[in-house]
């Protein structure tokens, strides 16, 4: 049920004031409440991607035509998830759009179909994750199933073998699972760094929060820090955290408090949450909740989740921070606002180096811009190997 709906028949029933506050704390646990699998196969939107629907109109010769818009004409490598079905496309094709005797649609190329069909009038979304199943289905590559011990009970998590002492735990963010980071993987393999991809509380294979909701890193942050404890145990002498979304913030929750925080080399954050009410009234939004609630939203959610209170009051306090950190992130995500990571790069220049990545929906910098991504990475990682 939609939450505009939810909150009207809530008020026919309950009495305005009453109802008010219930459909304000139901929109609360929706906007943080894990998303489930579709049972069809197929993927569901993440965060800052439920507006880039897109209809299929064509696709051959390595080409796909679909509804003209401003999401169909993101600049870069995206995968478009739907009813059963996963594909990835490439850039706009300029000249061949220019050349479309449809108006209404836009070309790009079609890189892959990796599950199901596309079919012509079918619906897609975008999704920054541009691989499905495990390393080696994804991408080929020699893997292990490992579990963390962790605080509520066993994490899943992929390890793939690297010759460096140095680790990179990565982990995911809002609305999106293990997957996600696998993005990253061809990259950090080709650099011989070990990857420890991990599942946290809510996820599936994984223990559930204790009250059914995520905390926007505020809890999560103690299932990567048994993730940091068992890459020491099996031989990890550093390790680096990237993170994405709310995996950033966790990996900053650890930097800062984790019991083996020394062993943490570096920080990788890509569109960390950072002013966490603007992104829980914008999780809220993209659910349908009436703006009039939204105030009561983030209030039941500071609640719920034990989130910092105060106006200013920021999830990670940056005064804490003591490590060398990447920060990739840019002004057109709506989910975590640049600010944010502006903000924080300014009062730690010595340690945090900004990298602006225009036209970039949430969590998907990579996505805008792989080469000058992975390059930036690379420069802030050689000094770790």
């Amino acid at each position: 049920m939609r939450l505009r709906t939810a909150a009207l028949a809530a008020t026919s029933v309950l009495g305005t004031g009453a109802a008010t506050l219930a459909a304000g704390r139901y929109a609360a646990d929706a906007a943080l409440r894990p998303p489930r699998p579709r049972s069809d196969g197929g993927g569901r939107p993440t965060a800052g991607f439920e507006g880039t629907r897109l209809t299929v109109h064509s696709h051959e010769d390595g080409r796909i035509a679909v509804t003209r818009s401003l999401a169909a004409r993101l600049p870069g490598v995206y995968g478009l998830t739907g009813r059963g079905v996963h594909a990835v496309v490439g850039p706009v094709l300029e000249e061949a759009t220019a050349a479309e005797p449809r108006p209404h649609a836009v070309l790009r190329e079609l890189r892959r179909v990796d599950r199901g069909r596309l079919s012509i009038g079918g619906t897609v979304h975008l999704t920054p994750q541009v691989y499905i199943g495990n390393p080696g289905e994804a991408l080929g590559v020699e893997y292990t199933d490992v579990e963390i011990p962790g605080e509520l009970g066993p994490l899943p998590a992929w390890f793939v073998p690297g010759d460096r002492s140095a680790w990179v735990i990565t982990v995911h963010g809002l609305g999106a699972t293990r997957e996600h980071p696998l993005t990253l993987l061809p990259f950090y393999r080709s650099h011989s760094l070990p990857v420890l991809d991990i599942a946290y509380r809510g996820d599936a294979g994984a223990p559930p929060s204790l009250d059914g909701i995520g905390h926007l890193g505020n809890s999560e942050w103690r299932d990567l820090d048994a993730a940091i404890r068992y890459a020491v145990q099996h031989g990890a002498r550093r390790v680096i955290l990237h993170g994405w979304s709310s995996g950033a913030t966790m990996a900053l929750h650890a930097a800062a408090n984790s019991p083996l925080r020394e062993r943490v080399a570096g920080l990788v954050l890509d569109s960390p949450v950072l002013e966490w009410r603007r992104t829980v009234r914008a999780l809220a939004a993209s659910r349908g909740t009436p703006r009039a609630l939204l105030p009561l939203v983030v209030r039941a959610v500071q609640g719920r989740a034990g989130l910092p209170e105060g106006r200013d009051a920021a999830l990670v306090d940056p005064a804490k921070l003591a490590v060398p950190t990447l920060l990739l992130h840019g002004p057109a995500d709506t989910i975590a606002p640049w600010e944010g990571s502006r903000a924080l790069a300014a009062h730690r220049r010595q340690l945090v180096s900004l990298h602006k990545i225009p036209h970039a929906p949430h969590a998907a910098m990579w996505n805008a811009d792989p080469h000058g991504y992975e390059e930036k990475l690379r420069r802030f990682l050689t000094p770790f190997m």
